[in-house]
C-alpha cells in the first residue's frame, strides 16, 4: 500500500475556489479502483493551506489516478496552477 500526504499552499481569498476544486476531486478520487483513502483538509485556522491524505493498493492504481480526466482537470489544470507552494511526505506504515 502507498500512503502520502501533499501539502499546498494558496491565497487565502481564493479558499472558496480551492474549496469547490477539491470537493471535485475527492469525490471523484475515491470512486477510483485501488484508492483505498483520500481526505482533504484545511489546516484549522489557516484558510490558505491544503492538507490532503492519500492511500492507493499499489503503484498502478496511483498511476491510474494521475491519469484521470478529475485529476488532469481539477489538479494539474486548477489547484497546481493557483498553489504557492507543493510539499509531499511520502509515508511508511509501522504495522
Amino acid at each position: 500500500m502507498l500512503s502520502f500526504t501533499v501539502r499546498m499552499t494558496f491565497a487565502p481569498e481564493e479558499h472558496s475556489e480551492i474549496t469547490e476544486m477539491l470537493r471535485h476531486l475527492t469525490a471523484a478520487s475515491r470512486q477510483e479502483p485501488g484508492c483505498v483513502s483520500y481526505i482533504a483538509h484545511f489546516l484549522e485556522g489557516d484558510l490558505g493551506t491544503v492538507l490532503i491524505y492519500e492511500q492507493y493498493a499499489d503503484e498502478a492504481a496511483l498511476e491510474h489516478h494521475r491519469a484521470t480526466p478529475h485529476f488532469h482537470q481539477y489538479a494539474i489544470g486548477g489547484l497546481y496552477q493557483r498553489m504557492r507552494e507543493r510539499q509531499v511526505e511520502n509515508l511508511t506504515a509501522v504495522c
